[in-house]
């Protein structure tokens, strides 16, 4: 109860906090340009999570950039399932030969493109589709506060998924077996608020051939975006990839333990930013 109370009284300060600024800046202003670590960036002014970051901080996710630099060369092939505003996404691109990106929320997207175009990107292919696992039009919730958290409706929807009233709309989802048919990819990133289950889904093929996969892990999401059980998850992780390193514990493990690690986690509700699958 108390817990509860907790989270609702703190998305109520983070929404009031983001109107507030809104407020000051004038309802016209639609993005704020900032020069970052990451590169020059067009950034929500109403998003305090990654948005923020880049304005206040002036980088974000450095430490997982740095960390996927060390996967992956001047030839690699990449895919970025869910590259928001390209925080990530472009950093990535000026150290690989190729990245595909695909982004649902067409706010961000909007953003994406032109980030992409003040940073000088050309190795970049935006796509504004959600990754699902067949041809279909989904329900998709526009979260402001948090425009990185937005996602397919949950099939248990929560408080702390709607706390900002976010709007939702038809987006068109693909299997991206079928969309990105006959591409390759060294390494593929799925960050998508919980549908990483539909997409791993929709991408057997695309696992197949990867040499590293990196997938957000948070129980929440899994149980009520998804609706299923991590051993559901976990099904659709690829056989060939034998290793798991769990940046938040700071460890690699042979699959068998990391598997175990998971269900641990899972059961105590510990999630991580980006679980890596690899050799």
């Amino acid at each position: 109860m108390l817990k509860s109370l907790y989270w609702r009284v703190n998305f109520f300060l983070k929404n009031r906090k983001s109107n507030r600024f809104l407020n000051r800046l004038g309802k016209d202003v639609k993005a704020l340009i900032v020069d970052t670590k990451n590169g020059v960036f067009a950034v929500d002014p109403a998003d305090l999570e990654v948005g923020a970051k880049l304005r206040e901080k002036g980088e974000y996710g450095i430490s997982e950039i740095n960390q996927i630099s060390q996967l992956i060369d001047n030839q690699s092939s990449v895919l970025i399932v869910g590259a928001h505003i390209g925080s990530l996404a472009i950093p990535i691109a000026n150290i690989c030969a190729k990245l595909v990106a695909i982004e649902a929320n067409p706010s961000n997207f909007k953003l994406l493109e032109t980030n992409v175009k003040l940073n000088n990107t050309s190795n970049i292919t935006l796509h504004n589709i959600a990754a699902s696992n067949k041809k279909e039009t989904i329900k998709f919730q526009l979260n402001t506060v948090n425009s990185g958290g937005s996602k397919r409706v949950p099939i248990n929807n929560h408080y702390m998924y709607t706390y900002d009233n976010p709007e939702v709309i038809d987006v068109e989802a693909y299997s991206l077996d079928n969309y990105l048919s006959n591409n390759k990819f060294d390494l593929v990133l799925i960050d998508i608020e919980g549908s990483e289950h539909f997409a791993m889904q929709g991408m057997t093929d695309i696992l197949s051939q990867t040499k590293t996969l990196i997938v957000e892990f948070l129980p929440h999401h899994i149980t009520n975006v998804a609706g299923v059980k991590l051993a559901d998850f976990l099904d659709n992780i690829p056989g060939h990839l034998k290793k798991l390193t769990i940046p938040s514990k700071n460890k690699t493990y042979p699959i068998d333990i990391g598997i175990v690690t998971l269900q641990q986690m899972f059961e105590s509700g510990q999630g991580d930013d980006g679980i890596i699958f690899h050799n």
